[in-house]
């Protein structure tokens, strides 16, 4: 089968002819449709993290297909359902983690296209108990980038504890800020949007943001509190160290700041004012099964679609060079039909 592989960290993916899975025990073979492509797999392909992941590697965390193949002792899954394969792609199941519905915090995960191989393929092996059903009225091209892209912004939303009439501000408009916009509306929060290009706060003024504002033209933090009396969460998904500290001093008391983008810089929080003010900086990474069913249901009933670009897997180094330099809106998705 043609798969799009990293030989060697920092090199070119080569598509090249690789065997075939199959189904072993608890495990599922899915012929991929569809796989987004995410920042996180051209960090993968870089070798940028402490941990790294193996090579030769597989990249892709967003994949979706149908299923062709269940292993023994498979009996929720069977051939022809459509799921998705997410980024955790196991979890023990039995630490204190796994038991208390916080899976992605188990130590001994494995990670598709990053710990095992992932759906840059034609097909792809993954954990039966871990794929997630995809509605049937949404498109495997739809649903991809909901398998990260969407379950990060969805469960950081989560996370922040708002709730419905609250004021929370996304930080980062991009390829998760846009469908973060789009859940936090549908979740019946009033948003604010803030990006440092005007294009990004025109889209989500479209998306339905409440408020926009310039990160890099306006005192941010001055704006949102003189307007509101400051946010009640926020979320920031921009890979800035400036957006962070935005984030943070945007909020009013007892607020909540969630960040999720990964900055290489250290972030510095005044402890004096978290603790005048009770504020609560609370990290988020992706989501569960469950949080991943409930995401894909915002999609089911229209409330929540990403902007998405079609690519063939041929392009993926291209794509990659448009990643690293920020050239990418909304999210690129590989079609397998058109590969």
């Amino acid at each position: 089968m043609k798969a799009a592989v990293v030989n060697e960290f920092k090199k070119k993916l080569e598509i090249k002819d690789v065997p075939m899975p199959k189904a072993g025990y608890g495990e599922i073979v899915v012929k991929i449709e569809a796989s987004g492509v995410c920042h996180t797999d051209l960090h993968a392909a870089h070798g940028d993290w402490p941990v790294k992941p193996k090579l030769p590697l597989v990249p892709g965390h967003e994949g979706t297909g149908t299923v062709v193949e269940v292993g023994e002792n498979v009996s929720h899954i069977k051939v022809g359902d459509r799921v998705g394969i997410p980024w955790l792609y196991s979890a023990c199941g039995h630490c204190e983690f796994c038991l208390t519905g916080r899976e992605t915090l188990c130590k001994d995960q494995l990670n598709s296209g990053y710990s095992i191989d992932g759906a840059y393929a034609e097909y792809c092996l993954a954990n039966a108990n871990y794929v997630v059903k995809i509605p049937d009225n949404i498109s495997f091209i739809d649903a991809a980038p909901l398998f990260c892209a969407g379950v990060t912004t969805y469960k950081a939303l989560k996370v922040s504890k708002a709730k419905p009439g609250d004021w929370v501000a996304i930080f980062g408009i991009g390829g998760l800020g846009h469908l973060a916009v789009q859940y936090a509306k549908a979740m019946g929060f009033n948003v604010i949007a803030v990006d440092i290009l005007e294009e990004k706060l025109t889209l989500a003024k479209e998306l339905g943001a409440d408020l926009t504002v310039n990160g890099k033209e306006t005192d941010v933090s001055k704006f949102i509190q003189e307007k509101v009396g400051g946010a009640h969460a926020s979320v920031c998904v921009a890979v800035s160290k400036i957006a962070f500290n935005q984030a943070y001093s945007c909020l009013r008391r007892g607020g909540v700041c969630v960040p999720v983008g990964l900055p290489p810089e250290n972030m510095e929080i005044p402890i004096f004012d978290t603790v005048l003010n009770a504020i609560q900086v609370i990290g988020s990474i992706v989501g569960t099964r469950k949080d991943l069913q409930e995401t894909l249901q915002f999609a089911a009933e229209g409330k929540v679609k990403s902007i998405i670009e079609v690519r063939k897997l041929e392009e993926i180094n291209e794509i990659f060079e448009e990643l690293e330099h920020g050239k990418v809106n909304g999210r690129i998705v590989v079609d397998m039909s058109k590969s």
